[in-house]
């Protein structure tokens, strides 16, 4: 499996064009490598300028967007369409990353997929992804394509810690992207999380984003836009928690979901 940069910067709701652009700018300069954004942000073009400002060469960044089921649509000649689009706002000639961003709406896996194995064959897209799927479609995902599939992106985070979903990423070898991985702000509040935190001299951010990466085959996109956040997240690679920091975490039985539209897989029965 190839490597993904750990940390990502998010882009989700970050919709000033240059707030945005400062936002992506600031992160590659700080050490960044890997930005995740989607058709459906509406920040591609800016997302792009902030790569293009940013003094990091482009064969070190790891970029990624998402093809919207309603914006574009997934069928084949959608997909296709939506991505070069999607490419002209950024400003690249390849994509690093392309997931299917809801698995609604005109989703077929025989069909959206072939247009994304074809994207691999024209060089235009390296890998492939899907986002918020069941383990079962990830099944028939993977039933469908060519090309392996590199990564599943799905909110992940201590008051939703996905188990399953990780263990299926990890039994077939392909990266779980942790997104809103601070579960909206909430893990600010959650009095162990603030415990680890303090006896770590570390944020709460950092606590919640280092247990996450403790995980095997765990990556994520921590939305940030002020420059003090952004370094922030990126520090959480220097924490190390132990196995009694790690196991208290993964005891918390509250459970939240903080994203949800019609069809999504688990409304399912």
């Amino acid at each position: 499996m190839q490597d993904l940069p750990e940390i990502g910067l998010g882009t989700w709701e970050n919709t000033d064009p240059e707030t945005c652009a400062e936002s992506v700018r600031i992160a590659l300069e700080a050490g960044y490598r890997h930005v995740d954004t989607a058709q459906h942000y509406e920040n591609e073009d800016a997302v792009g300028e902030g790569i293009a400002r940013a003094d990091v060469p482009r064969e070190e960044l790891f970029v990624a967007t998402k093809v919207h089921p309603v914006r574009f649509g997934l069928a084949h000649s959608e997909v296709i369409e939506g991505l070069e689009a999607s490419l002209d706002r950024l400003g690249l000639d390849r994509l690093d990353l392309l997931y299917v961003h809801w698995p609604v709406g005109n989703y077929d896996a025989a069909e959206t997929l072939q247009a994304f194995d074809e994207l691999v064959d024209r060089g235009l897209v390296d890998h492939v992804g899907v986002s918020n799927f069941s383990e079962e479609l990830l099944d028939e995902a993977m039933d469908h394509l060519d090309s392996p599939l590199f990564a599943h992106q799905a909110e992940t985070h201590p008051l939703l810690q996905q188990d399953d979903l990780v263990a299926h990423a990890q039994e077939h070898d392909y990266h779980h992207v942790a997104y809103s991985p601070l579960a909206r702000g909430r893990v600010f509040e959650m009095p162990e999380i603030s415990e680890i935190a303090e006896r770590h001299d570390a944020s709460a951010a950092q606590v919640s984003l280092a247990w996450l990466l403790s995980r095997e085959n765990v990556s994520v996109v921590p939305k940030a836009t002020g420059e003090a956040h952004i370094r922030d997240n990126l520090g959480a690679l220097d924490l190390e928690l132990d196995e009694e920091d790690v196991e208290r975490i993964r005891g918390i039985e509250r459970e939240e979901r903080f994203v949800e539209r019609d069809g999504a897989p688990w409304q399912e029965g």
